[in-house]
């Protein structure tokens, strides 16, 4: 998608994640030329698919909410895309949790049932339940609060966070943990409020309770919905918004440093020495990436830099594409996700892989989830597992560039892959039958794809002072510098969505207007 001739632009978005892609879109339907720059060879970020074999796999995407019709990012999305996009809701329930020997325990939307999910399976615990289920209501509604905060000049930000600021004492200061034990001493039922953690990576005794209640909350509303066509569908759809207002998306370009004129940033530099022309930068890779990887030697306010730099960044994970052939469906595959934890412990990860086994996973079937996935006459579905890790467990490779990195890489790849694909057969012991083709993904092919710190698939973590941090505002204190995507607001896409449309509207006040619609 590059003509060759355009070099000047109103805007260069570096990253084509769900923030950089929305940034674009919003600003080329607000009149801007946008030039999008991708180092990765596919243009979409974790929103994009890859496929081997004839299966297809998202490498992002599992569900969404905040997507059913008349939904505020709905009604953005459709507004963004020339053409628009199709979602399938995923039913009443959308998430098993499988806690210790505990019978599973499904979870539905929206508020009022799964607080009846929740009092079916603890009946004497129904005033922590209903105290739950408000703690979760009032969080979320704070963070829509303050997200707008990251678009707003700074003194309109601290008025808003000084008028909450006896409720960002109780649900943003607190992690999650504090406010699940402030609740309930009941250990299953803690394990219940807190066993999704992985939809934001932040674990309970770090995580901002705010946090956690946002992204939570998204399915309590109106349901856990799939992009039909996979998570390629998004640049499938964005893209042509850019290009058909004068813009392009290039992809396999990486950027290497920002280009700086008395003391304002006026393009980009990319690592094949072409300058291209801008006075507005927006950075979708990651704050702190945008710092160690763009920022010019000594350049940038150090209070800002340090402030961004002390911000820890989330957790690494583990993904097993799993294809299949057969009738999943007869094995055991659901619409829904699974949620394990086989020992019980929530707040754990598996930080010495691959010894031990995972203290927790995730499994979801796309496939079953996409109505346009044809299985075609041999019957064939993608699905995946997760786990949580750390990066400490691939440092020792990390200088060593893909397919160099010696026997012991493989060799620990395999054992990984074993031990993960064993604890799926022991829970799905027929459709593990039925697996025909199976890939491993480490933090290392995160930190390849992504260019993330250390492969931390959400990036920051959600701490409270990642969640009060002003360093995190989409106007950087640098002249023409913008950041956008998941660090801005909150992570996933629904997150990463809102950093978008808010950095655009930091630069073009007329997106605002679409924004209060």
């Amino acid at each position: 998608m590059h003509n060759g001739k355009t070099q000047t632009w109103d805007a260069i978005v570096v990253g084509s994640g769900m923030g950089g892609m929305t940034a674009a879109a919003a600003l080329s339907k607000t009149g801007h030329k946008v030039l999008l720059l991708e180092q990765y060879t596919t243009l979409g970020g974790l929103t994009h698919s890859f496929s081997r074999d004839g299966f297809s796999w998202d490498v992002g995407i599992h569900y969404l909410g905040c997507v059913a019709p008349g939904d505020r990012e709905r009604s953005l999305i459709d507004w963004l895309t020339l053409t628009p996009m199709a979602f399938e809701p995923m039913g009443a329930v959308y998430d098993n949790l499988h806690i210790g020997n505990a019978p599973p325990l499904a979870l539905s939307r929206p508020f009022e049932a799964q607080e009846r999910d929740l009092k079916d399976r603890f009946p004497d615990e129904a005033d922590a339940i209903e105290a739950w289920i408000t703690a979760l209501r009032k969080g979320r509604d704070l963070m829509y609060t303050l997200a707008s905060t990251r678009a707003t000049p700074e003194f309109v930000g601290d008025m808003i966070a000084w008028w909450n600021r006896r409720a960002i004492d109780k649900w943003c200061k607190r992690t999650l943990q504090d406010v699940v034990d402030s609740i309930t001493q009941n250990p299953e039922l803690a394990a219940a409020f807190t066993a999704q953690w992985g939809d934001h990576g932040g674990r309970p005794h770090k995580a901002s309770f705010a946090m956690h209640a946002l992204v939570y909350g998204c399915y309590l509303t109106s349901g856990a919905w799939y992009p039909v066509g996979g998570g390629k569908s998004f640049a499938d759809h964005l893209i042509p918004t850019i290009t058909q207002a004068g813009g392009e998306a290039r992809a396999g370009v990486k950027v290497k440093t920002l280009l700086v004129e008395n003391d304002k940033v006026v393009g980009v530099r990319t690592s094949d020495g072409e300058d291209i022309r801008s006075d507005v930068v927006i950075s979708n890779i990651g704050a702190r990436e945008t710092i160690n990887k763009l920022l010019p030697a000594g350049f940038g306010p150090q209070d800002w830099i340090d402030e961004i730099q002390s911000l820890p960044p989330s957790i690494a994970h583990f993904s097993l594409f799993l294809g299949f052939e057969g009738d999943v469906t007869q094995a055991g595959a659901t619409r829904t996700n699974h949620w394990f934890y086989p020992n019980g412990e929530i707040d754990a990860i598996w930080g010495d892989a691959p010894d031990g086994d995972p203290p927790g996973f995730f499994v979801s079937f796309a496939s079953l989830k996409d109505p346009s996935h044809d299985p075609g006459p041999k019957q064939k579905y993608a699905g995946e597992m997760v786990v949580w890790t750390d990066w400490d467990c691939v440092a020792r490779w990390s200088d060593l560039p893909s397919g160099k990195r010696g026997a012991d890489y493989k060799a620990f790849k395999q054992q990984v892959e074993d031990k993960m694909f064993a604890l799926f057969q022991a829970n799905f012991p027929e459709l593990a039958e039925l697996v025909v083709l199976r890939e491993l993904s480490t933090p290392l092919a995160t930190e390849g794809i992504t260019g993330h710190y250390q492969g931390r698939f959400y990036g920051l973590d959600g701490t409270p002072e990642r969640v009060l941090s002003d360093a995190l505002r989409t106007k950087t204190p640098i002249d023409g510098l913008y950041l956008s995507g998941q660090d801005v607001v909150s992570q996933g896409i629904q997150g990463a969505l809102w950093g978008g449309i808010l950095c655009a509207a930091s630069v073009d006040p007329k997106v605002f207007r679409k924004i209060r619609g």
